[in-house]
């Protein structure tokens, strides 16, 4: 597998490299497993994507309001999907090459471009209600509240634009290093506050209202003696639970935030660019190497570790009740025993790997994969007993 890094000079360059042996690299082989958890398709759809949507690492996933589905691809087209069945609502189609979104909420669907553009739709009828520009390219989903959009850039400035009109209220900005990782953190709002990591190995939080910082916090600082050794980047979104914030950075920690004033409360040594999950009592993250990890949200301490997918690009994993699942560079899904880590069930979108975050609702799990199959699946775990 491939390592994808950024360098921002005048132009973002894509290069490939990372792996420090072959052998040692190489993803594993899927093993087959005794299925204890029925899973079954609900319904398909496709949005587009293919080859150029995989190279590009474009930031391009589900996301869903209101009991629908929606999902952009890189040539522009925007779609909307009951939940339930997968019908169509609505099919819309942007002269732009996206590479962020969409966000969804509170009456709004916003997706931004390679080019700094960025379109909000409405969520009912997919028809356009303003757009708005900034001046680099966007990789993450914008997040959405009733008042404000704040979206990632490359060029590691947070926006924040007015969810009515799209006119600028805000920006901040963190320095970026010379070299980084492809790919940026989706902010994450939460009450009057909106949090998110950068490419330094900083979480910030910053007021909604007015980008005013309301705590910086370095989650992992960077050290060694090449620019590759030096990558900290905290590219995934942050997991926030009651006044909590879990945050995970590449080459870094993941660790415990106070969410009032960013104080890290505990911390371990731990590299992920694919991301995490939590609820009250845990925490599940998907490692840089491929392995899932499940610590406890009070200490840090690992109750399972989940070594059979090393290597194989998985996503960022997503919570049901019964299950903690991630997707693959293959396009399987795998649901992993909340309580155990063991593989209790898989199955296939297609061919295409999965780079974005499976959506969970309940039993119920959307996957998208990079050539833009939209696929719902229902696990129905067996009555107990």
């Amino acid at each position: 597998m491939r390592r994808w890094l950024a360098l921002p000079l005048a132009a973002l360059v894509v290069l490939a490299g990372c792996s420090k042996d072959k052998d040692a690299d190489q993803p594993a082989k899927l093993v087959e497993i005794k299925a204890s958890l029925p899973v079954h398709k609900l319904w398909s759809v496709n949005v587009g994507g293919g080859k150029h949507q995989m190279l590009l690492r474009l930031g391009l996933g589900p996301a869903l309001d209101g009991g629908v589905v929606f999902a952009a691809s890189v040539k522009g087209e925007i779609l909307a999907v009951d939940m339930s069945n997968g019908r169509r609502v609505w099919r819309k189609r942007l002269r732009l090459p996206l590479s962020a979104g969409p966000g969804a909420g509170d009456g709004i669907v916003v997706v931004g471009s390679t080019k700094g553009d960025i379109v909000a739709l409405d969520e009912a009828t997919g028809q356009e209600r303003w757009r708005s520009h900034v001046d680099a390219e966007l990789l993450s989903a914008p997040a959405v509240s009733p008042t404000v959009v704040v979206l990632r850039s490359v060029d590691g400035r947070l926006h924040g634009l007015d969810a009515a009109t799209g006119k600028p209220i805000w920006s901040v900005q963190q320095p970026v290093p010379r070299l980084s990782l492809r790919g940026i953190a989706t902010p994450v709002i939460v009450k009057d506050d909106v949090i998110s990591g950068f490419d330094n190995g900083k979480v910030m939080a910053v007021s909604l209202s007015n980008g005013n910082t309301v705590w910086d916090t370095t989650l992992s600082a960077p050290h060694g003696r090449t620019e590759l050794a030096r990558l900290v980047d905290v590219d995934c979104s942050v997991a926030v639970v009651g006044d909590n914030v879990y945050a995970t950075g590449y080459h870094g920690r993941t660790a415990q935030l106070a969410l009032d004033s960013g104080q890290i409360w505990w911390a371990h040594k731990m590299s992920s660019d694919h991301g995490l999950a939590a609820d009250a009592k845990h925490v599940y993250v998907s490692l840089a190497d491929g392995s899932v990890v499940a610590l406890r949200a009070s200490n840090g301490s690992t109750i399972w570790r989940n070594d059979t997918l090393k290597w194989r690009g998985l996503s960022p994993p997503a919570l049901t009740p019964s299950a903690v699942v991630v997707a693959d560079y293959q396009g399987y899904v795998h649901w992993l025993d909340i309580k155990t880590g063991a593989i209790i069930a898989r199955t296939r979108v297609s061919k295409y790997s999965v780079s974005s975050t499976p959506l969970a609702v309940g039993d119920t799990v959307v996957v998208m994969n990079d050539g833009g199959d939209i696929v719902a699946f229902r696990a129905t775990p067996p009555p107990p007993g």
